[in-house]
């Protein structure tokens, strides 16, 4: 760590980013205890979390997505709602209902709101795209605004808020897609994976046994408020966010500058909220290593979970076997990472200038 990063975070910065490095280590411990692998999923859910951002897990069924989520509340000490998302679900099934109540004292009657499960810190929204769209747009506010609406009344929610929803990629008949303007409140698409052999081998023994662990609590609510807050002071370099700009801008196929396989493969680029996602994330993933600043590194380590949903491939790429994450893979192969290189490519300049 520099001396201008301890200067510029503080003493009292230095000993939080501690322990949130401590902390990150202790939960990935926790959650070893019931989930096997999946250290990459467990980390781009914790950076999201500590970022105040919100997931999308893609993964076939049976591969502990709810468990997982269900465990991390656990290693949090944090208030944890399942919702199954079915087509009869209904807004307020969710964010709850006012109901006639009569006051025995007086005899009258008035209004009382009946809090929805949306009220608790993280919500694993299962099947998000088996419920209509009009239920989904209830919970999409909720994650935008931290608040809901009910009547005429706003009811605040939880602090620390973190909503999860997973997909199944396979079985989409008889399902409601999400927009791609309503996944980009996401801040990542994570993919959940198949385990390894070896992985697989040890969930069958430890499933099919008596033996079953308990996780242990690691942090509180009030300490990942803190700990987020921190986050967001985490200095980024003009190049750092330059080079977030560059890779972002180059997914627009009408801006200057976009590379040739842009334009062949997309029909739409990402926006602004990708750019703001890549680097406070890279903020809270340079935390998690022991960091007190963003290397460009950082941002290469998200711009797949941060990218996927929020950019379109045509049907020349689908055609090509091409997807979302050949197109992203393939960007940070072609933009220079170093410091200067961007400047000496005319083909930046002309991002640059745009």
């Amino acid at each position: 760590m520099t001396q201008a990063n301890a200067t510029e975070m503080g003493h009292s910065d230095i000993q939080a980013m501690e322990k949130l490095k401590t902390a990150f280590e202790s939960i990935k411990k926790q959650l070893s205890r019931v989930i096997v692998g999946q250290d990459q999923v467990i980390e781009e859910l914790l950076i999201a979390m500590f970022s105040r951002g919100h997931c999308i897990l893609e993964g076939v069924p049976g591969l502990a997505k709810t468990l997982m989520i269900s465990t991390l509340a656990k290693c949090l000490s944090l208030d944890f709602s399942r919702i199954q998302f079915t087509p009869d679900l209904l807004p307020a099934d969710i964010t709850g209902t006012e109901v006639i109540e009569e006051n025995r004292s007086t005899g009258a009657r008035e209004f009382k709101f009946i809090p929805g499960p949306i009220f608790a810190h993280v919500i694993l929204a299962d099947e998000i795209n088996r419920t209509p769209p009009k239920t989904q747009a209830a919970l999409l506010e909720a994650m935008q605004e931290r608040q809901t609406t009910v009547g005429r009344v706003r009811h605040k929610l939880s602090n620390p808020f973190f909503v999860l929803a997973t997909q199944n990629p396979i079985e989409q008949e008889g399902t409601y897609p999400l927009p791609e303007a309503q996944q980009d409140r996401f801040m990542f698409k994570v993919f959940v994976k198949y385990p390894t052999f070896k992985e697989e081998f040890e969930i069958a023994r430890r499933t099919t046994a008596i033996n079953f662990e308990e996780p242990t609590p690691v942090l509180s609510g009030e300490t990942i408020i803190e700990l987020q807050n921190l986050v967001r002071k985490v200095p980024v370099t003009d190049h750092v966010i330059q080079y977030t700009l560059a890779l972002v801008r180059q997914t627009r196929i009408t801006e200057p500058g976009t590379p040739k396989f842009i334009r062949e493969w997309l029909s739409w680029g990402a926006g602004p909220r990708a750019v703001q996602n890549l680097i406070i994330g890279a903020k809270a993933r340079a935390l998690l290593y022991g960091r007190a600043h963003v290397q460009t590194e950082d941002i290469q380590a998200l711009a797949l979970p941060v990218l996927r949903h929020r950019i379109l491939t045509n049907f020349t790429a689908a055609s090509e076997g091409v997807t979302t994450d050949t197109v992203v893979k393939k960007l940070i192969e072609e933009t220079p990472s170093r410091e200067g290189d961007l400047q000496k490519d005319e083909r930046f300049r002309k991002i640059f200038a745009s």
